[in-house]
């Protein structure tokens, strides 16, 4: 097949939309004006990293600079992928097409060791050698920041750069370094190594030599007797770091479909098990008017309807009940959900329950982690179990319907006795939910084995043996068979090749090549995870996993991340291990005194908090939030009218699914500021119809869809708001007042041309079917059941324009349709490919 670029590989492959980059809010430059290309590169589908926060926070830091493009960049699919490969086609970024080899700086986000596979993966289909000893000033450099960079040494080889801490105020420094080196050193890659390492927070791995002891244990010796360790960076003031008012919105259907608001940054907590509450000390919090502002400038850019709160902690922010009485003050309008993606138990209070409660009832996740009292105080929970009984009961009796439990196995000094709490927990919140006069709702109950990370008190544990993930999980799986309990897990060898990656240094750089070359990819899917071919690169490489993981610790062995300096002094961590093997407790230092574990210095570096405001916000009723444009609510018993709404959907918008074209229309609807009827009821949805559900690869000339909207509403007004909000091929051409009467008086019959790219229609085969009495096709339907269908009935007309070009007529009847696709793929006998090259536009 003729394959000479990207478009003619995205009829072919599924989700096409992911490639397309033209997004809502993405920003393309004008190349002559750029003197620093930054591709953002997120090692998984685009579903998943468009989603990520971080991803979004430094794309717009970079793309506020004006000499500076920063362009995205995913794994692709697998089909996308077998296509790039067998055309030698590289890699792109979504923005301007420009090979991911041809950009001056590729920085890749690590969030999780599973990804590492799909690190190198990228590299190689951007045809770019994988070690930065290999690449020479003709290639770019490749950087990577995360949360897995603060053990940078099993991907250490591949990257040129580190960055280590918040990234917002790094990237800039390393970006204007880079455009003075260019400008005055150009070529010399030590020399801007040299530059980079005096900025706070950025590893070089070139500057050190690893060795090896007679134990096995990585030595890393510093060329440089000035750059011994890594400090890592951080935004001393959350308040006033910049954030995206205006994020992207993703096509098709990611993660996390909603505005993301980060609210606060670190936890006090003090949970040893957890990375994340050590490596992001300090606390610092936004203000109430910073979010309330964020909140209204960025529903106003994106039509999102669900806003989510983000915290590691969201229950810890001080000022959460003002917060959210104004914020759902402003949301509960606008039929706009907030929701906290988890909760720790005795955070949620009614009062906060009856505020997210207002617009429709989003669902929480609470992390119990363990079963016992005794094993969540080694952990240092400092959760009691009435605060997880009171918390599950309060959300029951004020409706909520789902609720998500998340526990680990294996945490140190974890025994039997342990595990049966966690089962007699669940059932005791099992027993709430069938108290009297209540329906039968869902405990969705997760399990993970625990995996000790650096830079926390459990560092230095053993995590249990894969063999031992098995048997516990699949004892508490056996244990909690009933019904209305919906138990989950992680794959345990999923979980035996993290903790490897977690803990393991430079020696592990060849097994991760090794593994890749075997094929291994997309290791976090769990459709994609091959163990068994990790099994033979571990043994080809000679790898002792259990050296990484399941062995105990001493506190004075050397550890890979040794020079990273995340602020804890390791002083603390021991004291932590030592109370954590005696059950002792250490308390939040937010309410509670100092527990000196090293971060702050009280002068730049302390916890940022605010405190309950004597008054209300500035952004209060009245005074801005609710003066937004996009916030017009239909009052209810207000007169009402139905629009018929006319648009086409022609080039690159062929690629939207109909149910992500509809959500297109709707956020573009809320951001032109057009009032539409919600209904009625606990999920309020808004009243808006269309006539023809168009599948992928389908072009039209003219569509409709309907809105009710209030009476007073000028329908003319429409068509100007909405086309300056729609994506490139989505256009609106005419409005019209209708009788509700006549709302969806479908047509019976639909006009297509279709257009054959690369051959021609056989003529033969065309009057073999027109002399046909019938013509019948099997397909499997939605369902998995066989389904026969007769094109001689559906197609009511069909006639070759020119050799390339048909015209054709089909039947449309409720429970009965036909595409041209299959009309065309069966009639002329063509292969899938071919079939779906050829180009559909519904003329009427």
């Amino acid at each position: 097949m003729n394959i000479k670029s990207i478009q003619d590989i995205l009829p072919l492959v599924e989700r096409p939309s992911r490639y397309l980059g033209t997004e809502i809010n993405c920003i393309k430059k004008d190349e002559s004006k750029v003197k620093l290309s930054i591709a953002l590169v997120f090692p998984d589908l685009y579903e998943i990293g468009t989603s990520n926060l971080g991803l979004n926070i430094l794309y717009h830091i970079l793309n506020s600079h004006e000499k500076i493009a920063a362009e995205r960049v995913f794994v692709p699919g697998a089909d996308m992928e077998a296509y790039l490969r067998s055309s030698n086609i590289p890699l792109m970024s979504l923005e301007s097409k420009k090979p991911l080899k041809e950009f001056d700086i590729i920085g890749f986000s690590l969030l999780y060791e599973l990804n590492y596979t799909n690190v190198l993966n990228i590299i190689d289909l951007a045809k770019i050698p994988f070690f930065s000893s290999q690449r020479d000033s003709s290639q770019p450099l490749i950087i990577a920041g995360g949360p897995c960079a603060c053990n940078p040494e099993p991907v250490a080889d591949f990257f040129d750069a580190i960055v280590i801490g918040d990234g917002e105020n790094v990237i800039m420094e390393i970006s204007r370094s880079w455009l003075k080196w260019k400008q005055n050193y150009s070529g010399e890659k030590e020399v801007l190594y040299k530059i980079w390492s005096d900025i706070q927070g950025v590893y070089i791995p070139a500057f050190f030599e690893r060795k090896f002891d007679g134990s096995g244990f990585q030595i890393l010796l510093p060329r440089f007797s000035k750059y011994q360790k890594i400090k890592k960076a951080i935004v001393a003031d959350l308040d006033k770091a910049p954030f995206p008012e205006a994020p992207i919105i993703p096509y098709g259907r990611p993660i996390h479909d909603r505005l993301r608001l980060e609210v606060s940054r670190g936890c006090t907590r003090g949970c040893r098990f957890c990375q994340a509450g050590m490596i992001y000390r300090p606390v610092r919090e936004r203000s109430v008017d910073t979010i309330l502002a964020l909140s209204n400038k960025s529903i106003t850019a994106t039509g999102y309807e669900d806003i989510s709160l983000l915290s590691l902690s969201i229950g810890d922010y001080i000022c959460i009940n003002p917060l959210m009485e104004q914020l759902m003050t402003f949301c509960e309008p606008g039929n706009i959900a907030v929701s906290f993606p988890s909760l720790r138990a005795g955070t949620l209070t009614p009062e906060l329950m009856q505020h997210i409660k207002r617009v429709r009832k989003t669902g929480f996740t609470i992390a119990p982690e363990a079963g016992s009292q005794r094993l969540r105080d080694v952990i240092n929970k400092n959760i009691r179990k009435k605060d997880i009984i009171d918390t599950v009961k309060n959300a029951y009796d004020l409706g909520w319907q789902v609720i998500k439990l998340y526990f680990m196995v294996g945490l140190p000094t974890e025994t039997s006795e342990d595990l049966k709490s966690i089962v007699n927990l669940v059932k005791e919140l099992r027993r709430i939910n069938l108290g009297k006069g209540r329906r039968k709702n869902k405990i969705n109950v997760s399990f993970t084995t625990f995996i000790p990370k650096p830079h926390t008190p459990f560092q230095w544990a053993p995590q249990i043996s894969l063999a031992e993930s098995k048997d516990r999980i699949g004892w508490l799986r056996n244990n909690l068979k009933m019904s209305g309990i919906n138990f989950k897990w992680q794959n345990p060898k999923a979980s035996s090749l993290e903790g490897l990656w977690a803990r393991g240094d430079r020696q592990l750089s060849h097994l991760l090549v090794a593994a890749h070359k075997k094929g291994c990819k997309l290791d976090g899917w769990s459709d994609c995870f091959r163990y068994n071919l990790w099994q033979e690169a571990v043994y080809d490489e000679g790898v002792d996993i259990d050296f990484y993981t399941t062995r105990s610790r001493n506190t004075d062995e050397p550890l890979p991340w040794d020079h990273i300096d995340v602020g804890i002094e390791k002083k603390y961590l021991i004291e932590e291990w030592e109370k954590a093997t005696r059950g002792e407790l250490t308390s939040d230092c937010r309410t509670g005194n100092c527990n000196a574990c090293g971060v702050c210095d009280f002068k730049v570096i302390e916890p940022k908090v605010f405190e309950m405001p004597a008054e209300k916000s500035a952004f209060d009723i009245g005074s801005g939030l609710l003066t937004s444009d996009n916030i017009k609510p239909v009052i209810k018993g207000a007169l009402l009218k139905t629009l018929k709404v006319a648009f086409s959907k022609l080039d690159q918008a062929k690629y939207f699914g109909h149910l992500e074209m509809v959500n297109i229309f709707l956020r573009a609807l809320r951001r032109a500021g057009i009032p539409i009827k919600f209904s009625e009821g606990f999920h309020p949805k808004p009243k808006i119809s269309f006539e023809d559900t168009l599948p992928i690869g389908l072009e039209s000339l003219k569509e409709y869809f309907y809105l009710v909207v209030p009476e007073n509403f000028k329908p003319q007004s429409i068509i100007e708001s909405l086309n300056k909000q729609l994506p490139e091929g989505l256009s609106v051409h005419d409005c019209q007042i209708v009788s509700t009467k006549t709302v969806h008086n479908n047509e019976k019959k639909y006009n297509y041309i279709v257009t054959i790219k690369e051959e021609f229609f056989n003529n033969k085969k065309l009057e073999k079917f027109l002399q046909s009495p019938e013509f019948i096709v099997s397909r499997i339907n939605r369902k998995g059941m066989l389904k026969k269908i007769d094109l001689k009935y559906m197609v009511l007309d069909i006639e070759l324009l020119k050799p390339d070009k048909l015209q054709i007529t089909l039947r449309s009847e409720s429970g009965k349709t036909t595409r041209p696709l299959e009309v065309i793929k069966e009639i002329f006998k063509l292969t899938d490919e071919k079939a779906k090259k050829a180009r559909f536009i519904k003329i009427c």
